[in-house]
C-alpha cells in the first residue's frame, strides 16, 4: 500500500481518527464522515485520517460493472484536504489486498500503525475479504483493541439517499443543479487546453478546448459554467458535445466562452464548474443561426449571474 499520500511522515506516530471508503465524488454523505473525523480529532488532540483505494475495488474485482470516477485521485486528496483532513492514506486496491481479512487489517493497519483512537464508518459500507469489515465487526474489534468505533449516519435529499451512483445518473441526464444539492457544489471537471480549429475565433466567441481528465461528463449540451484562472473562478458558457454544425462522428468536446476573458490559456490546466444547463446541443443551418444563437445563450448566462445569490456563491464555489 502507499500510505501517507501528500503528508509529512512525521504524523505517523502521532494517533489518529480515521474513517476509510471510496468517497468518490465527496459528496454531503462523504462530507458528513470526513467533518465527523476531522471534528473528533481536534477534540482527541489526533489527526483526521482518512483510508481510500486506488483503482476503485469494483474495477480490480468486477471490472465489467466498474462505474466512471467523479474526481481523479488527485482531484479527491486536494478535496479532502480542504475539508481538514490531515492525512489521506492511499491503498493500491489489488487481487492480493482484496483477500487481507478485514480483522487483519484493523489490527495490523489501523491499531498498530496508525494508533487509532477513533474510526468511523458511512453507513452500509463494509471492507476486507468479502465485505466482512461491516459496522458489528468493527464495534467487536474496537472493543478488543481499545479504540472507539460508529457508525455515520447517511444524509438524504428529498427522500432519497445521496451516492455516488445517482449523482451520475443526473450529469448523464444534464440535471447539473440537482447534482449540485448533492455534492454540496457544482460538479467540475479538470482539463489541459488544446488547441482546436478556432472557429469560435472567428464567430466572436474565442473558446478554451479542454481535454478532461475526468471521465464523467455532463450529458450534451449549453451550460452556465465558471471557469478558474489565475486562481478566479470566471463566469463562462460550455458546449459539451461534438459541434454538428461544422463536424460529425467528432470526438465530444468541452469547449468554454469565458466572458470578458482575452488571454492565452492554450497548455493550462483549467477547472470548469457546471452551475445550470441552458440548452440541448443541436445543429444549425447556417454559421449565421449558430452565432445569434451563441447570443442568446451569453445573454442568458449574464442573467443568470447577476443574480445576487450567485454572484456571492462564486467567491466560494
Amino acid at each position: 500500500m502507499r500510505l501517507f499520500h501528500g503528508t509529512d511522515n512525521a504524523e505517523i506516530a502521532r494517533p489518529t481518527v480515521l474513517t476509510l471508503g471510496v468517497f468518490d465524488g465527496l459528496h454531503r454523505g462523504h462530507q458528513l464522515i470526513v467533518r465527523t473525523v476531522v471534528e473528533r480529532a481536534r477534540a482527541c488532540d489526533a489527526v483526521p485520517t482518512v483510508i481510500t483505494f486506488d483503482p476503485h475495488p469494483r474495477a480490480v474485482l468486477h471490472p465489467e460493472s466498474a462505474p466512471p470516477l467523479l474526481q481523479t485521485l488527485d482531484q479527491k486528496v486536494e478535496a479532502l484536504a480542504a475539508f481538514g483532513v490531515g492525512q489521506t492514506i492511499v491503498v493500491r486496491f489489488t487481487p492480493e489486498f482484496a483477500r487481507v481479512r478485514a480483522e487483519d487489517f484493523l489490527r495490523d493497519v489501523v491499531e498498530e500503525r496508525l494508533h487509532a483512537k477513533e474510526v468511523y464508518l458511512g453507513r452500509g459500507f463494509a471492507f476486507g475479504y468479502e465485505r466482512g469489515g461491516d459496522i458489528e465487526l468493527l464495534r467487536r474489534v474496537s472493543r478488543e483493541l481499545g479504540f472507539h468505533a460508529d457508525e455515520v449516519p447517511e444524509v438524504r435529499l428529498r427522500g432519497h439517499r445521496i451516492s455516488s451512483s445517482r449523482i451520475r445518473q443526473l450529469l448523464a441526464g444534464g440535471r447539473v443543479n440537482l447534482a449540485r444539492r448533492m455534492l454540496g457544489r457544482p460538479y467540475g471537471v479538470e482539463g489541459r487546453v488544446v488547441r482546436g480549429a478556432a472557429r469560435g475565433a472567428t464567430l466572436g466567441f474565442p473558446t478554451a478546448n479542454l481535454h478532461p481528465q475526468n471521465r464523467v461528463i455532463p450529458r450534451a449540451g449549453v451550460y452556465v459554467t465558471a471557469t478558474l484562472i489565475e486562481g478566479a473562478w470566471r463566469r463562462s458558457v460550455t458546449n459539451v458535445g461534438v459541434r454538428p454544425t461544422f463536424e460529425r462522428d467528432a470526438e465530444p468536446s468541452v469547449e468554454t466562452f469565458v466572458l470578458g476573458w482575452r488571454g492565452d490559456l492554450y497548455g493550462d490546466v483549467v477547472r470548469v464548474r457546471f452551475l445550470a444547463r441552458l440548452r440541448d446541443e443541436r445543429r444549425f443551418s447556417s454559421v449565421g443561426e449558430l452565432k445569434r444563437q451563441i447570443d442568446a445563450d451569453v445573454s442568458r448566462a449574464e442573467e443568470f449571474f447577476a443574480r445576487g445569490g450567485v454572484r456571492r456563491s462564486l467567491a466560494v464555489i
